[in-house]
C-alpha cells in the first residue's frame, strides 16, 4: 500500500498551470505528524510535479497510513509510478500508439486516479 493517493482531474478550462493540493486525514495522527506528511508531499510534488505532471490539470495528494515513516526515496518511486499511471497518453504515444478511450485504463492500483467529468 503507497503512502498515499494522487488524485487528477483536467480543468479543460484553456489555462496550462497544473495545480496541486495535499490533504492529510485525522485518523493519520496528531497535528505534528499530519503536518509532516504534508511537508513530505510538498517536496515530492516540488521536485517532480514540473516534469511529470499534467498541464491544465488539478492533482491531490492525500496522505495514507504509514507515509510518514516511510522512506522519501520509495515515495518518490511511489509517486513516478502514480504520475505514469494519470498520464496513459504519454506512454501509449511514446510506444507509437495513439492513445484512444478504448486503450487508455483508469488506474486502480498504484495510488493513483483520474477523475473523470460527468
Amino acid at each position: 500500500m503507497p503512502g498515499f493517493v494522487l488524485l487528477m482531474r483536467p480543468r479543460d478550462d484553456g489555462d496550462a498551470t497544473m495545480r496541486i493540493g495535499f490533504t492529510v486525514t485525522k485518523k493519520i495522527g496528531n497535528a505534528v505528524v499530519r503536518n509532516r506528511m504534508k511537508r513530505r508531499l510538498r517536496a515530492l510534488a516540488r521536485e517532480l510535479l514540473p516534469e511529470r505532471g499534467v498541464a491544465g490539470a488539478d492533482h491531490v495528494l492525500i496522505g495514507r497510513n504509514g507515509g510518514v515513516e516511510r522512506d522519501f526515496a520509495l515515495l518518490r518511486t511511489e509517486l513516478g509510478k502514480a504520475f505514469r499511471k494519470v498520464t496513459p497518453q504519454a506512454a501509449d504515444t511514446s510506444a507509437g500508439k495513439v492513445a484512444t478511450p478504448a486503450n487508455t485504463t483508469t488506474p486502480a492500483k498504484a495510488g493513483a486516479q483520474v477523475g473523470k467529468r460527468l
